[in-house]
């Protein structure tokens, strides 16, 4: 696949930070779509699907995939909005830190953070890395994010095509529970008391956990309002122990705010 520039159509650019690519991919994934698409919108910079050469800008639409782990990446965001006209976080790891994220808890305890480092690499003198994890919208300004690990291919697909008509994507502010019922899945807490988070998840995976008699896992993050407290009242209601139900909130999106509250809780 190759690029090829045109002045009269808007110019993409697809970023990547620390992560492990899934929601990129979900890009390359919708194969037909990607080629309608690349019929009016220039992919001018995309390292995962096109020639590596790399374009300085400016970019009409920015997707940054990926947390700021590393001092290079925190000086690259900025750089990135400031060509940007439109910047969009794709996945729990651009929006939320993502699982790297765990590391944060741990930041502020004396050497924790290397000590990560020595378990994980056998020379972490030559690891170069912040001792956080953070979302792209701790340091810039993000015009909107879009959930998952890895994200839909549907909503991905509304976000751009209604960045083209130049509308609000059509992505609503729902818990996963909404997907249940539309799906016709029977609820796994009601039946099997699984904890679950989806009654506080941002909808967008279609209920792919419930579906299978699993419990949701929060890999959307939290929904706006998302009652943390009342579903963990609710957990430790069917028997889940204290260290179960922080475990539950620090998983895909352990430092978004709502998850990151509620897990503290329970320490």
């Amino acid at each position: 696949m190759t690029a090829t520039a045109n002045p009269e159509r808007p110019r993409l650019g697809v970023f990547k930070l620390t992560s492990c690519d899934g929601c990129q991919l979900t890009l390359l994934d919708c194969e037909d779509e990607l080629l309608l698409l690349a019929a009016t919108i220039d992919i001018v910079h995309f390292p995962e699907g096109v020639s590596p050469a790399r374009s300085e800008g400016p970019f009409d639409l920015a997707i940054i995939e990926g947390s700021v782990s590393t001092a290079e990446q925190l000086q690259e965001v900025k750089q990135i909005r400031s060509q940007s006209r439109v910047l969009v976080t794709i996945g729990a790891c651009a929006t939320s830190g993502g699982i790297q994220a765990l590391r944060n808890f741990v930041s502020g305890e004396e050497d924790g953070f290397d000590e990560f480092r020595k378990a994980v690499y056998a020379r972490p003198e030559y690891v170069d890395s912040l001792a956080t994890s953070t979302p792209v919208s701790q340091h810039v300004a993000v015009d909107f994010e879009l959930r998952g690990c890895p994200i839909d291919k549907r909503q991905l697909l509304e976000l751009i095509t209604a960045y083209l008509r130049g509308r609000t994507p059509a992505i609503k502010n729902e818990s996963v529970c909404f997907e249940c019922k539309r799906r016709g899945t029977v609820c796994v807490v009601v039946t099997d008391n699984t904890p679950c988070l989806g009654p506080v998840t941002h909808a967008g995976c279609g209920a792919i956990c419930p579906a299978f008699r699993r419990g949701c896992y929060g890999c959307f993050g939290p929904r706006e309002s998302a009652a943390t407290e009342s579903l963990a009242t609710q957990m430790k209601n069917i028997g889940r122990s204290e260290q179960e139900i922080l475990r539950s909130f620090r998983l895909f999106t352990a430092a978004s705010p709502e998850f990151e509250k509620e897990s503290k809780r329970h320490e």
